[in-house]
């Protein structure tokens, strides 16, 4: 197949107020905003663009999966044990609602955390092979 999909280019986040939420991305995650609205507020971190987007109450990127339990919808690769012990160090001290490190059963540890809006999010701390090798990423 010549013709594929080769990268997820944006993501959208509902928020409640993009004043707010731009300014928790800003501070507790170190995104860089590149556009804002009343609307929408469209920052780049992660090696993605992120697309914070006004939304109705009681919204966020969360689901359920068959056993009732809520589920993200993202996970953010960080290089190594290390690197996950220390931004989730940083997050507790930046205030951000975080879960405890754990160990799923499968390669490296995890963590959640949650933005202003209760949107959930993974921590994970095996940064992908093909990742290391584009961006010269050594252990």
């Amino acid at each position: 197949m010549t013709k594929r999909l080769l990268r997820v280019g944006t993501i959208y986040i509902p928020v409640l107020n993009v004043d707010l939420s731009s300014e928790w991305y800003l501070e507790k995650l170190g995104a860089e905003l590149t556009y804002k609205d009343k609307d929408k507020a469209i920052f780049n971190f992660a090696n993605q663009s992120i697309f914070l987007v006004k939304s109705k109450d009681n919204q966020s990127s969360n689901f359920y999966d068959t056993h009732g339990e809520e589920r993200f919808s993202l996970t953010f690769e960080v290089n190594g044990l290390d690197a996950l012990k220390t931004i989730h160090k940083d997050f507790i001290k930046k205030q951000v609602r975080v879960g405890d490190i754990e160990d799923r059963g499968h390669t490296g540890r995890n963590f959640v955390f949650y933005d202003l809006d209760g949107n959930k999010f993974d921590v994970w701390s095996e940064l992908s092979p093909q990742f290391k090798e584009q961006y010269l990423i050594s252990e």
